[in-house]
């Protein structure tokens, strides 16, 4: 994950997300809709870069300086989605954060359904870099199951599976223990597909009951209550992140 900062500057869309105002994604849509000014100038072009002595505004109100950059925890409860809005009008989770919280991101996503550990930065770009396949952080689940399981069944997960020609790489699956047609099962993954554990259990013939999520890489849900956050000092995380005292990588393109 190379810095891509020169002597030329940086690229706009990491600029903006780095202060945390939106995603690099969105800070693309808003540069090809034309709202994005460099020194007073529309940017059109989404390889355009700024130097730190350049002023950069957005519908010509301009960006603040990026602030160091910040890392939280948050116990996402069920019902809420991850993003910053929904075309469904479901309510999100970022409507439900603390007030005291500044403008912050997610570091992937947890379905609605889903509840458990998600981590939140001030830091777009940040966020990006941790959440690429090729962090190779794995994922923590506890999962509830409803249909009959055996050890054995959950063991053929460990070779890869493919779905509807979606190649899933191996999932660790332990039984925690079973009673009828319930079930509780732990599962550790890297990939963190979209609706993975769910498809995946399906194919052994049974349905996700509960899906909770209680560690990403080396953080940890721990005993946080749902719809708590908790901010981990940067004297933590970074250590953690093998960073020391350099600053956060950028993702690159």
């Amino acid at each position: 994950m190379a810095d891509d900062s020169s002597e030329a500057g940086e690229r706009i869309a990491k600029i903006i997300a780095r202060v945390g105002i939106c995603s690099r994604r969105d800070a693309e849509k808003l540069i090809a809709d034309g709202r994005v000014t460099l020194d007073g100038e529309a940017v059109s072009q989404q390889g355009t870069r700024a130097r730190e002595d350049q002023a950069i505004a957005i519908d010509g109100r301009p960006i603040k300086n990026a602030e160091p950059t910040r890392l939280w925890r948050y116990h996402k409860p069920t019902g809420l989605v991850t993003t910053h809005r929904d075309p469904q009008g479901r309510p999100t989770v970022f409507e439900k954060l603390p007030s005291r919280l500044p403008r912050v991101v997610s570091v992937g996503r947890l379905d609605i359904n889903s509840e458990g550990l998600l981590l939140l930065t001030n830091d777009g770009a940040f966020a990006r870099s941790l959440e690429l396949p090729a962090a190779g952080w794995e994922r923590k689940y506890r999962v509830r199951l409803f249909g009959r399981i055996t050890q054995a069944d959950l063991d053929r997960l460990a070779l890869g599976t493919t779905l509807d020609g979606v190649r899933y790489g191996p999932v660790i699956a332990d039984l925690e223990r079973s009673k009828g047609h319930y079930a509780w099962a732990s599962v550790r993954l890297k990939e963190g597909k979209n609706r993975e554990v769910k498809r995946l259990m399906e194919s052994l013939g049974c349905k996700v009951a509960r899906l909770i999520r209680t560690q990403f890489g080396p953080f940890h849900l721990g005993q946080l209550e749902p719809g708590h956050t908790e901010e981990i000092a940067a004297k933590v995380w970074r250590p953690l992140l093998g960073m020391g005292k350099k600053k956060p990588p950028v993702a690159s393109n």
